[in-house]
């Protein structure tokens, strides 16, 4: 095998020089490149996403107009314009009637010599009625009836991008279809049967040049194909990190099960169903020799914490450490207190690392825990940092994980020692993306929600009605509960969002009274944000106004209304969060929803849908549906792989297909040298996935 540098000789052509096709010169390739199009491979994957039906017609009247039509016409009188501005015009006579060509700006001369008088030719373009005149205006093709073989059938329409144009695209990838080679195959031949997928370089073709727009669909047979030769390069890629993983020495960490009794003991309630089979997943795991790397997933509310707490008095039993890293301090912080109690009663010592640990308090903890006198660390990133020393450090647990995306689960894993690694989310994944990001993982889901957690009734309520709100508000701070106000999110820039924030902060203050309202927002410094946290978290004040800072995690069991502004203007994904602030205490919750009229089609839809479910899981799914991936992770921090062909949000079982795939690939052929293993090698570089190609050599 060659060096990792060393491409197959065989694919060097789909990664030489836009320029060296045919149609593209230095200022189309500028274009080209600045979307995202580098290199011949990258035209070969950029497929055409509709068509125009170009068949002959005996005349303009078998279209319904306005359409493209391709028809043989008898050229007759030009009409030259008199005045400047005017459009040229000629008239020509098919089979059936007679019809105009319109040009704008051109020369009589140029067109005499096209048109001349009384020949036939073949035109082909839109046609359009005005005042029951047919009219073309500048036709896509004019042809004498021998040339006339050169228009396509049906011709496939290219994204555009700057100034390359369709027939620039069409020349360039018939040159690199061309030079298409021919590759070993590596898909399962029974796959590939099963599904009547065709061969590699018969996919590109039919995908380039379809002959209908049923062949421009997601599911025709060639583009099924070459979307899953994406899938399954991005699997194999996650496969192999995954068996690098495994292959790392693991340590087997098994507890006796004494503190997680006296937790649970502690607690006075029973765990879930789910709560008690991912404790036991994650149990299993700890107890192999090879490293462990799993997600759990878990709806608003379903109790992760509790489970991860178990899996670290697991590691404790064993005598090593474990470490729960959050992505704020606040998160951090909460953690801590809601960790340490639980803790203490077995006899754990449970301490926080934050970016605030300074000078003789941060060293004396780094002591303890090189010594090992700390069982748990509980931190922010700050984590990570080279002078922080484990004595025996045995499981890492990674909270709200889309913060991280694999190449940082890879720093983690190299930091050396055999550590564990779970990783939490709060945020339910649709299956596709779970697959797309997590493939690397082994998955424990909670579905289920703890004993006590009180639905939430969620309303919608026009902004008009904002007196009502307030009213309500007051009574409810009356009876001494306490309420979330979340304002919406103006445009992009925090500095409006804030005014927004500060604006109702101010409204609500005279409505409602002094000393009863806080404010949190993500321009405050971290101290002044903390002190409004803790005043709500202590019910000192009653009604805090937010901006979605306060989305994840925030833990106040008494607060059980939330009104959030404007909620049209948030994701799905996000409404589930907010709302999942309230109806964590015994209390009847509800969640307004404040929508301005009149909402669009799709924010009906959204909100609907809020109102009729609580299930995290459906809720992604239909927001996957709604907005597309990107916009559901959030793409630039994500993680997520950028495809060219497969659709995440249409093509679940093919991505799940990919996965089973290579790891079987793997588990029969670990190093990819058999036959379909080498070709697999071939697909890799095809696909850039270097990295994995580095992970095989390391192998």
């Amino acid at each position: 095998m060659s060096a990792p540098s060393g491409r197959p000789e065989v694919l060097w052509p789909l990664f030489g020089s836009l320029e060296s096709l045919d149609g593209i010169g230095p200022k189309s390739a500028q274009a080209l490149v600045a979307a995202h199009i580098e290199k011949p491979r990258d035209l070969l994957f950029t497929l055409p996403h509709s068509g125009v039906d170009r068949r002959r017609r005996a005349s303009i009247l078998e279209v319904q107009a306005p359409a493209v039509c391709t028809v043989e016409v008898t050229v007759g009188q030009h009409n030259a314009p008199s005045q400047r501005g005017r459009p040229y015009r000629v008239m020509v006579e098919d089979a059936q009637t007679t019809f105009q060509l319109v040009f704008f700006r051109s020369h009589g001369e140029y067109l005499r010599k096209q048109l001349p008088t009384g020949q036939r030719r073949v035109v082909s373009g839109k046609i359009e009625l005005f005042d029951g005149v047919g009219q073309m205006v500048h036709p896509d093709h004019i042809l004498t009836p021998d040339e006339a073989e050169q228009i396509p059938l049906f011709e496939p329409v290219y994204p555009l991008t700057g100034t390359v144009t369709q027939k620039a695209m069409f020349k360039a990838t018939a040159d690199v279809l061309a030079q298409a080679p021919d590759l070993p195959e590596w898909i399962d031949p029974a796959l590939r049967a099963r599904e009547g997928w065709p061969e590699w370089n018969a996919a590109l073709a039919q995908a380039h040049r379809p002959m209908s727009s049923a062949e421009l669909a997601t599911t025709a047979a060639a583009r099924q194909r070459l979307a899953y030769d994406e899938v399954l390069a991005h699997q194999l890629t996650l496969a192999l990190a995954r068996a690098q993983q495994r292959r790392g020495k693991g340590r087997a960490t098994v507890g006796d099960g004494s503190k997680q009794r006296e937790v649970l003991a502690s607690l006075g309630f029973a765990p879930t169903g789910a709560q008690v089979r991912a404790t036991a997943e994650i149990a299993e795991d700890l107890a192999k020799p090879h490293r462990m790397n799993r997600l759990l997933q878990g709806d608003v509310g379903s109790g992760k914490t509790l489970v991860a707490l178990l899996a670290l008095l697991n590691a404790v039993e064993a005598g090593g450490q474990g470490v729960m890293m959050a992505p704020t301090e606040i998160l951090a912080r909460q953690h801590l207190e809601g960790l340490q109690p639980l803790a203490a009663e077995a006899g754990v010592v449970l301490e926080i690392l934050t970016g605030r640990d300074k000078g003789a308090e941060r060293k004396a903890k780094l002591e303890a825990l090189e010594a090992g006198d700390i069982h748990i660390l509980v931190g922010t990133h700050a984590v990570f940092q080279k002078d922080v020393e484990f004595a025996d450090l045995r499981l890492a647990i990674i909270d709200e994980q889309h913060r991280f995306g694999v190449a940082q689960r890879m720093e983690l894993g190299a930091k050396g020692a055999a550590v564990d690694v779970l990783v939490m989310t709060a945020t339910p994944i649709p299956r596709s993306l779970a697959l797309a990001q997590y493939g690397d993982m082994d998955v424990s889901v909670l579905d289920e929600k703890p004993p006590g957690r009180s639905p939430v009734t969620t309303a919608l309520v026009a902004t008009s009605k904002m007196d009502a709100v307030v009213d309500r508000l007051r009574a409810a701070v009356a009876e001494g509960r306490q309420c979330y106000w979340v304002c919406p999110l103006v445009e992009e820039s925090e500095v409006s969002d804030k005014t927004a924030a500060e604006e109702r902060f101010k409204r609500l203050r005279a409505a409602l009274g002094e000393g009863v309202v806080g404010l949190v927002h993500g321009q405050m410094p971290p101290s002044d944000k903390d002190a409004a946290m803790r005043d709500f978290v202590s019910g000192q004040t009653k009604v805090l106004v937010a901006t979605t800072v306060i989305e994840v995690g925030v833990n106040v069991p008494n607060a059980s209304i939330m009104v959030i502004e404007r909620a049209e203007s948030f994701g799905l994904a996000q409404l589930h969060q907010l709302r999942g602030r309230v109806g964590r205490g015994s209390a009847k919750s509800t969640c307004l929803l404040m929508y301005q009229a009149p909402l669009s089609e799709t924010g009906r839809q959204r909100l609907e849908i809020m109102r009729e479910t609580e299930d995290g899981f459906r809720i992604s799914e239909e927001d996957l549906a709604m907005r597309g991936a990107g916009d559901v992770i959030g793409t630039a921090q994500s993680g997520l792989p950028r495809f060219r062909i497969a659709d995440l949000e249409r093509q679940t079982a093919l991505m799940a297909l990919a996965q089973s795939d290579a790891r079987k690939l793997l588990l029969d052929d670990p190093t990819l040298e058999f036959e379909r293993g080498t070709a697999a090698r071939t697909l890799l570089w095809l696909m850039e996935q270097d990295r994995a190609i580095r992970l095989i050599s390391v192998g």
